[in-house]
């Protein structure tokens, strides 16, 4: 087939401006209560509960709906790769036809004109990127999101990983040209953007290999910032998925995750996105804890994809400023992603019921490199160990010094993993043996990453109080267990004592000071 010059694309954007008229008069105009939505490659009307999308008869460099054929084609391949996220949203691929009196009919019978996609409406207020610009993704919803996406890699097919690796050094060549054509961004920060991401990707090629020889590339959404993201029924669903080119698709898991993280950080949603985070890798294989060091690629990554598609936008629209202000801010977030701060080991310990896994989720989300810090907890390790769930209760001999001193190598080998791909770690144990904090300051040392340990306190009315109140949780410490602590010798502390008597935001607050602080050295 002859590919489309521009002048044929240019006659199939006049061609479409008739259905988009007649859309726009019809039931899913304004006019009539309906409501438009412009992307850079589609527009969707929506009216009563039905939303239409009709695929931009644009051709770009990364997708070609040129022509009606392949605009049919499209509708036809989104309906395929969103069924299994949500196919409570996607109905069906319908014909705009023109009858022989020349009227355009939505699912006529006369020759189709265009094509769209049929889908459920869902309340517009409820996708996430605009949740997220509201302030209202909380810790729930987050996790949410993480067991969503997770269900997704897990059925998606598995490949070899050929053409995801060969589209990388395509998708930053994509990038640093667009960015160039746009005067309002600042040409040396192009330049760097674009040489930190290749010296990044050149360095870091055996480990996205190795990850591909594991399984890891899959046929994903392949778009998952938060706009294709809805809160339907109180469930988020995916939709929207890449169906224009498989080979965009086709990615490691963790870039695919990486987006969703990305667009958090860019909302301002740090704890979201740690949280989400988090979710991810406990169900995930242990092997993606090993794949960390690419995190601040792959998000750096999308950050630009983000600011490429709103320039695109921003030239597509009547009034871009705002898309263009809007690229402008994902793309110094992608400058920013590419350079990570150094990783910081934060050890979190006290007597049982001192809060410090409320303590250790909030300050997670505040550590940097994004997305926080991995948080591992001594309670979920000793379920791990027994191959039970979390809220499993175990018997008094899973408690026995032997088991117990596993748990504590686990939480110091998870960090060392961890911390050797540049990523921050939260330990959240009771610490409350010499022998077991000894070691930890030097392991953080070992890959030049800052230590702080936090001991919380609280007295016995306010510990016994939380441990009575908990509930679905992995902690089996009970009042006994509290009341034996009591009589516990810590012995010598060079923790920072913090006093977590009040409220968790209050404990936050003493924790954060101190987190903050500039490194004592040390002799």
């Amino acid at each position: 087939m002859t590919e489309p010059t521009s002048a044929g694309t240019a006659a199939a954007e006049r061609d479409q401006q008739a259905v988009l008229d007649f859309l726009d008069g019809s039931r899913f105009g304004v006019a009539k209560g309906g409501k438009r939505i412009d992307t850079h490659a589609s527009m969707i009307f929506l009216g009563g509960d039905t939303a239409l999308k009709i695929k931009r008869a644009v051709r770009l460099p990364f997708l070609d709906y040129s022509t009606l054929e392949k605009r049919k084609r499209a509708c036809e391949e989104e309906l395929n790769v969103n069924a299994g996220n949500a196919p409570e949203l996607y109905r069906r691929v319908i014909a705009i036809t023109r009858n022989s009196d020349g009227m355009l009919e939505i699912d006529g019978s006369g020759t189709p004109v265009e094509w769209a996609v049929e889908m459920m409406r869902f309340d517009e207020e409820n996708s996430l990127d605009l949740l997220a610009a509201s302030g209202t993704i909380d810790a729930s919803l987050a996790i949410a999101i993480a067991d969503a996406i997770s269900r997704s890699h897990d059925n998606a097919p598995r490949t070899d990983g050929a053409s995801w690796l060969a589209s990388i050094p395509t998708l930053m060549d994509r990038n640093t040209a667009k960015f160039r054509a746009v005067r309002s961004v600042d040409a040396a920060a192009v330049d760097r953007l674009d040489a930190a991401s290749r010296v990044f990707l050149r360095r870091h090629r055996d480990l996205l290999e190795q990850r591909a020889a594991q399984g890891f590339v899959r046929r994903c959404h392949g778009d998952l910032h938060l706009a294709n993201i809805a809160l339907v029924e109180g469930r988020p669903l995916l939709f929207d998925a890449i169906e224009f080119d498989p080979v965009i698709s086709t990615t490691d898991i963790l870039y695919d995750l990486a987006f969703t993280l990305m667009d958090l950080i860019h909302f301002n949603q740090g704890t979201a996105a740690n949280a989400a985070f988090n979710r991810y890798l406990a169900q995930a294989s242990a092997e993606n804890i090993d794949g960390l060091s690419l995190l601040p690629l792959f998000l750096s990554l999308r950050a630009a994809i983000r600011a490429h598609v709103l320039f695109t936008r921003s030239e597509q629209a009547k009034d871009g400023e705002a898309a263009r202000l809007e690229a402008m801010r994902y793309f110094d977030l992608a400058a920013r992603l590419i350079k990570p701060k150094p990783p910081t080991l934060v050890a979190i310990g006290g007597l049982s019921g001192t809060g410090k896994s409320v303590l250790a989720r909030g300050l997670a989300g505040l550590i940097e490199p994004p997305p926080g810090a991995l948080i591992v907890r001594s309670d979920v390790v000793r379920k791990n160990l027994f191959r039970v769930r979390e809220t499993t209760a175990l018997p008094e001999a899973a408690y026995q010094a032997d088991i117990t001193a596993r748990v504590y190598d686990t939480l110091s080998n998870t960090a060392e993993r961890a911390l050797a791909q540049g990523c921050s770690v939260a330990l959240d144990a009771a610490y409350l043996r010499e022998a077991e904090r000894a070691g930890l300051a030097d392991l953080a040392r070992r890959h030049g990453a800052r230590f702080v340990g936090l001991f919380l306190t609280a007295n016995l009315a306010t510990r016994l109080a939380r441990i009575e109140q908990r509930k679905d949780d992995a902690s089996d410490a009970t009042r006994e267990v509290a009341l034996m602590q009591e009589d516990l010798t810590i012995g010598t502390m060079d923790w920072h004592m913090v006093d977590a008597s009040g409220t968790p935001d209050q404990s936050l607050s003493n924790a954060r000071e101190l987190l903050l602080e500039p490194a004592i050295p040390r002799p």
